[in-house]
């Protein structure tokens, strides 16, 4: 089961996040600070990081950028709000996914497994090596390059990219994308995917303001191409 590093200053929270994950078999360590949490990632290795927004002192989205700085670690956040702006700041600092508290074990547990899992069949049948222009996607080895430069791509990043380049040019409306990518029901929030969107062109764009790759269709949705 995954390893996971649970940063959370409230006591009866962490205390009931960390009980319901031990009981499902997973390791579980609990940090109370987001610096006691980042002093933890190199000795615990964990397989996935739960992560509340608003903590005392170095806030939920410095310990993310500080994580990003260094690792591609799949990150959930935990916030309280789950229509605040706050929530917008952690996705762009590169969080994977977020879960608004109070939320069950079996949530947590169905969103671990969701940023965990690898990339389904959507690319089967397609070359385990594509490339468009400067970019080189291997499909087998989950890589991504541009110009000979290897991408460091969170995990929600690069199944969005692998998701829309195995069919270019389909538009997939942000619904689509939330089901495929995120396997999310018709309630999940489209800001998900505009944030991993922009933090996606931002890597792999010359100009993330006019993308090559990563097309918006206004009313639509998103496309891969045309290159």
């Amino acid at each position: 089961m995954p390893r996971v590093l649970l940063i959370e200053d409230d006591p009866s929270v962490r205390e009931g996040v960390e009980l319901g994950l031990r009981r499902r078999g997973h390791e579980v360590r609990a940090a109370a600070t987001g610096e006691a949490g980042l002093a933890a990632l190199a000795e615990f290795r964990p397989d996935l990081l739960l992560l509340d927004l608003m903590l005392p002192g170095m806030n939920g989205v410095q310990v993310c950028r500080q994580v990003r700085e260094r690792s591609q670690l799949p990150i959930i956040m935990l916030t309280a709000r789950g229509d605040d702006f706050d929530v917008v700041i952690g996705l762009e600092a590169g969080a994977d996914d977020y879960i608004v508290k109070p939320a069950r074990t079996e949530v947590i547990e169905a969103r671990i497994r969701a940023v965990l899992r690898r990339l389904d069949d959507s690319g089967a049948g397609r070359p385990a090596i594509e490339v468009y222009g400067e970019l080189t996607i291997d499909r087998i080895g989950l890589t991504v390059t541009k110009a000979g430069r290897p991408l460091p791509l969170a995990p929600s990043e690069l199944k969005l990219l692998l998701h829309l380049s195995a069919a270019p040019e389909q538009v997939f409306s942000r619904q689509q994308l939330l089901e495929h990518v995120w396997d999310h029901s018709f309630h999940a929030d489209a800001r998900l995917v505009d944030a991993c969107v922009a933090r996606l062109r931002g890597k792999i764009e010359d100009e993330a303001g006019s993308p090559r790759y990563v097309q918006t269709l206004r009313g639509f949705g998103y496309r891969f191409g045309p290159l």
